[in-house]
Order: structure tokens, then sequence, then C-alpha cells
């Protein structure tokens, strides 16, 4: 867990902040900052590809995912893995959708890739929907988070995606200075 003082978690808090609050109509504190805190996790890695089947393996088709978080007919062996994984589920669609739209087409075209068959956005919204309804116990405080992620899920991705464009900006600030000088 990256600490909210650390420049990446601040860089990020600020840029899904304006993001969210001029573009979306967003405020709310406790989106942004998981939002955020789901961007600098995401930095490594290991967290992007955290949810493994039984038999250990990594998984990044969010068709396989959703059979994993299934306490009835597939393999998860309790609702609190369940959660889990559709938390992940939701989190991972929201990046990707929202940073990397172009890569989903490139997934989709894989083929024996179990989500062929799923749509991506409503993957992620269903599972923020589903985590929300795990309200009680230690998931009291954040399933309403996660029922206005699911409600707003949409306007989430659109406002990742001028987050990249502003870190792309930062990346190459030359073409931006170009920009400016032709309009």
């Amino acid at each position: 867990m990256v600490p909210e003082s650390h420049p990446l978690q601040e860089l990020f808090k600020e840029l899904v902040a304006r993001h969210y609050a001029e573009e979306i109509g967003i405020r709310d504190p406790q989106i942004i900052g998981y939002v955020a805190q789901l961007l600098t996790e995401f930095c490594e890695i290991e967290q992007l590809f955290k949810i493994s089947n039984v038999a250990g393996k990594p998984l990044s088709d969010v068709g396989e995912m959703l059979v994993e978080s299934d306490p009835v007919y597939g393999p998860a062996p309790s609702f609190d893995r369940e959660r889990q994984v559709r938390k992940h589920i939701g989190d991972y669609t929201l990046f990707f959708a929202g940073m990397f739209p172009e890569s989903i087409n490139h997934y989709r075209l894989r083929r024996n890739r179990v989500e062929n068959f799923i749509d991506w956005m409503k993957a992620g919204k269903e599972s923020y929907y589903i985590v929300s309804k795990f309200e009680h116990f230690e998931y009291t405080k954040v399933a309403p988070m996660f029922a206005s992620l699911s409600r707003q899920f949409e306007q989430c991705v659109f406002g990742l995606n001028r987050v990249k464009n502003d870190l792309q900006e930062m990346q190459h600030p030359i073409f931006r200075r170009a920009d400016e000088l032709l309009m």
C-alpha cells in the first residue's frame, strides 16, 4: 500500500479530482481518493494481476475472473472471495477502459479467451454493484462508495481517460506547447 503522502499518489489525486469535478461532476472525496489509490497501486504489475485461478495462474482475462468469482457454480470458496474478485474486476475494467481503452480490442481479438463474450463495461459496473451489496461488518463504510462507482462507472471511465490525456501531455510537453502556439 502506497502512503497518501507519496508524490505519485498526490499527482493522481490532483488529476482525478480536477477531471472528475470539472468534467463529470463527481466531487466525492472517497471516490476520488479510491481512484487515485487504484492508479497508484496498479503501477505495480503484481497488483494488476493479483487474482489467480485455483492452479495459481494470474488471470488477465475478465471472463476467467468472472468464473473465478462465482461462489455457487465456480471455484470461489466463499462469498468473501467473490467480493475480492468482483472488486478486482471493477478496478481492472475501470483502469483499462479509462487508461488503455485501445487495449480492450487487442484482448478481444485474441482467440481462446473467455472474455470475448464479455462486455467489459457491463462486467465492471456489475462487479462494483455486487461489491456494494456486501454492506455489513467491515464493509459497511465502503459499500455506498462502490454503489456510486457502479452507478457512475461510465463517467469514471471518461474521467480516467482525461487523466490519461494529461499524463501523456506531461510526458511530451513540447507537443502541448506546439498545439497552444497553433491555436
